[in-house]
C-alpha cells in the first residue's frame, strides 16, 4: 500500500532531488519550457506553482513583504537571475490567473531507453495556445435577484445584390 507516499523520489537521495528540481525551476522560469521526461515534469509542476503563486502575491507590493517572499522563494530555487525574472516578468504575466500556471504536454518516448518524454511550459508565455482565444471579460454575476432582462432581437437587414444597387444609383442619378 502506498498511502501517504505523496513525493515521486525519482530513484534519487533528497538533495540531489532538490538540487535537481531547483535546476530545471530555474531553466523553465529563464527559457519559459524545457523537455524532459514525464516523471519529472509532474515532480516540478508540484514544485514550481507554489513559488509562481508567492511571487504574484499582493503582499509583494510593499518591501518587507515582498522582500520576505523572496527570501522564501530564494531558499527553494537558489539563483538571483531566476527570482530576478520570476518575480519581474512571470509574475506580471501571470497575476490575474488563480492557478494552473504549467502544462505539460507529452511527446512520446525517446530513443536511447524509450522513456516517457513530455514539455512543460508556463502557460501564459504559449503563443500559439493563446493566440486563438480572445481575453475574457471578467463579469460578477449574482445569484440573488438577477431580474429578467429585456433584450431586443436584431433587426433583419435584407442583403442588396449588385443589380438592384446599381439599378438604384442609375435611379438616383436621373432624378437629378
Amino acid at each position: 500500500m502506498r498511502h501517504g507516499k505523496k513525493i515521486n523520489h525519482l530513484g534519487r537521495k533528497t538533495a540531489h532531488r532538490k538540487a535537481m528540481l531547483a535546476n530545471m525551476a530555474c531553466s523553465l522560469i529563464e527559457h519559459k519550457r524545457i523537455n524532459t521526461t514525464v516523471a519529472k515534469a509532474k515532480a516540478l509542476k508540484q514544485f514550481v506553482e507554489p513559488l509562481i503563486t508567492k511571487s504574484k502575491a499582493e503582499n509583494n507590493l510593499s518591501t518587507e513583504k515582498g522582500t520576505h517572499n523572496r527570501r522564501i522563494v530564494f531558499k527553494s530555487l537558489r539563483d538571483k537571475n531566476a527570482i530576478t525574472e520570476l518575480f519581474s516578468v512571470v509574475s506580471e504575466k501571470v497575476g490575474d490567473r488563480p492557478g494552473g500556471y504549467t502544462r505539460i504536454i507529452k511527446l512520446g518516448n525517446r530513443l536511447g531507453d524509450n522513456a516517457d518524454m513530455a514539455m512543460i511550459e508556463l502557460v501564459d508565455f504559449n503563443g500559439i495556445y493563446n493566440a486563438d482565444k480572445p481575453k475574457k471579460k471578467t463579469t460578477r454575476r449574482s445569484r440573488r435577484g438577477s431580474g429578467a432582462k429585456t433584450e431586443t432581437p436584431p433587426v433583419a437587414v435584407e442583403a442588396k445584390t449588385d443589380s438592384q444597387t446599381d439599378a438604384e444609383v442609375k435611379a438616383d442619378d436621373s432624378e437629378e
